[in-house]
């Protein structure tokens, strides 16, 4: 999963960058408003995590324009400001979470994980499919309530598929959210993560739809 952070703080964006690195997700990160423009005009994410005090645009400028021409990123404002006033202004303004610094990474891990389980339509935290449950506040996926291990990146492949269950997800939209700007793209990667997830799940769990991609469940 892909996540756009945008904050000026070195220290604090290094710590947040690095924690939800190793939980799996994919983090592009920028350091002022224009950067963040030009960032969210290239690239689809899944999460904005958003400063509020940035060089050159504030982070309500920010999202006010991802807003205005609707696009409705799920976003969680990540600020120092913890007075009532700034708080309804961005929730208000188009924020769908607001987290006060300093806060515990395992708490913005699970709003995190709520938000994007909300946008998805989905209630429960599971995500199951025939005799495979998925986790992802443990990152663990059992078949039968056999645990099957499975790395981080495959993880990551399955999730996204199991969200999109009966419909196809493309090669492309597999490789993007797995590689933030800091990797290079491997060659064949997604088709070695999914030939990994068929030896461990069945060869049939996971299908090919050519010409669109891979898909979990009929459609």
């Amino acid at each position: 999963m892909r996540i756009l952070l945008i904050e000026d703080d070195a220290l604090f964006g290094s710590g947040v960058k690095s924690w939800l690195g190793l939980k799996g997700y994919s983090i592009d990160w920028v350091k002022n408003g224009q950067l963040a423009e030009q960032a969210l005009a290239l690239q689809t994410y899944r999460l904005v995590l958003l400063d509020l005090q940035l060089p050159h645009f504030s982070g309500m400028d920010i999202l006010h324009k991802l807003r205005a021409r609707n696009d409705n990123t799920p976003t969680i404002i990540l600020t120092a400001r913890d007075n009532l006033h700034d708080r309804l202004a961005g929730l208000d303004g188009g924020a769908d979470d607001y987290l006060v610094k300093p806060f515990d990474l395992e708490e913005l891990g699970a709003r995190v994980r709520a938000l994007v389980r909300r946008s998805n339509g989905h209630a429960s935290m599971l995500i199951e499919h025939k005799h495979v449950t998925l986790n992802p506040a443990t990152g663990k996926v059992t078949q039968s309530g056999n645990i099957i291990d499975i790395p981080p990146r495959e993880f990551a492949v399955l999730q996204t598929l199991m969200e999109n269950k009966g419909k196809p997800v493309s090669r492309y939209k597999l490789e993007t959210g797995l590689y933030s700007w800091d990797n290079e793209i491997e060659s064949n990667a997604v088709v070695v993560h999914i030939h990994n997830l068929r030896k461990k799940l069945g060869s049939g769990f996971i299908q090919t739809k050519r010409g669109f991609g891979y898909i979990v469940g009929k459609t």
